[in-house]
């Protein structure tokens, strides 16, 4: 019989599975990336009940919000300098016996302990040479894209691919918070995003400055969307391209507004981030600013609506270490590995996309 393959081989589903827990800390990104994997595990396990073992970013994001997963557990605030889980997360986690664990959350070195002291009957994910195995493993390489590992993992489970692109539900709540906020926006709405976790993988402020301006120029409203720590960055691209009526700062808002107003934008402009990744699953159109190396990590699989303008920076700019080499230790240094898109370029994707 010819074996069944999505990503990679697709094995038999396990026996009687009645719970699974899917293991995925990190980011908002983080989190979206796993999602068509947890969608091929509810399709190939209609009956099993799905666990996410997240953050409280992951737990304020779904709820509320229809989803795969069933329920959510928050992660302990410091896993990685615990090497068992804590009782009260084993209490909260394991309260039902959890037949499969699915580890989503990388090479495995502290990931796939962690999902075994949860004892369950089947695990699976990927694994370093050194990594504690799992029933079923795969072996981790970095320069792999996170929902496509994610789905080859899924496939260990017996889960095929249902769908390839990560998806959030908008909801009527979600859209009233976000006319709650914008109101009846003069002209098509440009929704932008100039943070990231990471700060080399930032466009440099003034650049974001400058396509706001331009667009607003053009007649769209534009909405600087950030956390309540990046107010003052947000701020300050609102006094370079020039505060008026059509230019809007929204800080530290919730993330049920957030999805709202990405929903009702007709493009969203950012680095490579979580919102950018949000962005696209609620079905808004994106244009993101990515370093080379992320491209092959996290960016986005089409270019109809989701377009990518590339860095190919290779070293720091300010001390030349090879930024490359993911077994090189990181230097110091934040300095923008992605200063090398230009404005035109970028206006002109924006521009492609705005109605």
């Amino acid at each position: 019989m010819t074996p069944v393959r999505g990503l990679g081989p697709v094995l038999p589903a396990f026996d009687d599975v009645r719970r699974i827990a899917v293991l995925r800390g990190g980011g908002l990104g983080d989190l979206l990336f796993a999602v068509p994997a947890v969608h091929a595990l509810r399709a190939a396990y209609p009956a099993a009940r799905l666990l996410l073992l997240g953050t409280p970013l992951h737990a304020a994001l779904l709820r509320d919000r229809p989803s795969p997963f069933d329920e959510v557990v928050t992660l302990p605030p410091h896993p990685r300098a615990q090497p068992d889980p804590d009782p009260e997360f084993l209490a909260r986690a394991c309260r039902e016996p959890i037949d499969l664990a699915v580890q989503l959350h990388g090479g495995g070195a502290w990931s796939n302990p962690f999902l075994l002291a949860l004892r369950p009957r089947y695990s699976v994910g990927p694994r370093t040479p050194e990594a504690a195995a799992l029933t079923r493993c795969l072996p981790f390489r970095y320069h792999q894209h996170e929902v496509l590992r994610a789905l080859e993992v899924a496939g260990l489970a017996g889960a095929p691919p249902v769908l390839l692109q990560p998806e959030v539900a908008v909801t009527d709540a979600d859209r009233g918070a976000a006319d709650a906020v914008l109101g009846e926006p003069d002209g098509p709405v440009l929704a932008v995003h100039p943070g990231a976790t990471d700060p080399r993988r930032c466009w440099p402020a003034e650049r974001f400055a400058e396509v706001a301006a331009r667009c607003v120029a053009g007649g769209a409203t534009v909405v600087l969307l950030g956390t309540e720590e990046e107010r003052p960055l947000l701020t300050g691209i609102e006094r370079a391209a020039g505060p008026g009526p059509r230019l809007h700062v929204l800080a530290g808002h919730p993330l049920r507004t957030v999805v709202g107003v990405l929903a009702r934008s007709a493009v969203l402009l950012g680095n490579d981030s979580g919102i950018r990744h949000l962005a696209q699953a609620v079905g808004t159109p994106t244009v993101g600013i990515y370093w080379m190396v992320n491209v092959i990590n996290a960016s986005p699989l089409g270019r109809t609506t989701d377009r990518i303008l590339i860095s190919f920076r290779t070293h720091c700019p300010a001390c030349g270490a090879d930024c490359t080499d993911e077994k090189l230790p990181r230097c110091p240094h934040d300095d923008s590995l992605v200063d090398t898109v230009g404005v035109d370029a970028v206006l002109g994707e924006v521009e492609s996309l705005l109605p």
